[in-house]
């Protein structure tokens, strides 16, 4: 994967006026993409499922436009952003082609409980119900998260989980993940993604937030 390096990624202490980006691929029918911002190759060839490593970016407006990987005649997505200053921000393309949105989801700097790990849900499955998630053997349960909603972050302690997702309402399971091994002093985000009635099938992918280490 190609990164342009005019946002001079991995410089993650930031002078007065920065902030940071990366860049999600969550649509379960497009394919590899190819990622201009101010009409500059940025990212190339971003498959589904993939991040792009926190970009360092001057705080501004910006037009973003997404093409099939290798094609710049047609985006599949063309939008203007309002990029504020001291802001990390996770950019999901979601949806179904020829729908495609972008959505920025920010990931908040916030104080973490000394030896805890905070935990959000991110439902960004274009064609399932609204769900409820939780995370066995903890009091953390995500209510009502409907398509394209984050829920807000919470605390649990450090240790390996199995996350249980439903629609929400009801106790039949959709979706079980175990394993889920979280750490201490970290931020992470649960963003389900896929199609609950297609291929690719529901799955869930725990980055690490970049409000973990990323200090302004």
């Amino acid at each position: 994967m190609y990164i342009c390096p005019y946002f001079t990624p991995n410089q993650y202490r930031s002078p007065e006026e920065a902030s940071y980006i990366r860049i999600f691929h969550a649509s379960p029918n497009a394919p590899a993409v190819d990622i201009y911002i101010n009409n500059r190759l940025t990212v190339r060839n971003l498959g589904y499922r993939q991040f792009t490593q926190y970009l360092k970016i001057t705080p501004g407006n910006y037009n973003i436009k997404v093409y099939p990987a290798g094609n710049t005649e047609t985006p599949v997505l063309n939008l203007n952003a309002q990029i504020e200053n001291n802001t990390i921000l996770t950019a999901a393309a979601v949806g179904l082609l020829p729908n495609l949105n972008l959505q920025l989801i920010k990931d908040t700097p916030m104080t973490i409980p000394e030896g805890k790990v905070m935990i959000r849900l991110a439902h960004l499955s274009p064609d399932a119900p609204a769900v409820d998630g939780r995370i066995n053997n903890s009091n953390v349960t995500f209510e009502n998260l409907s398509f394209s909603n984050v829920s807000d972050y919470q605390s649990l302690n450090p240790g390996v989980y199995t996350l249980e997702v439903t629609p929400a309402g009801s106790d039949d399971v959709i979706l079980i993940v175990p394993n889920i091994n979280l750490k201490a002093n970290r931020f992470y985000t649960i963003y389900i993604i896929g199609l609950a009635l297609g291929s690719p099938s529901l799955q869930v992918v725990i980055p690490l937030d970049g409000n973990s280490y990323i200090k302004f």
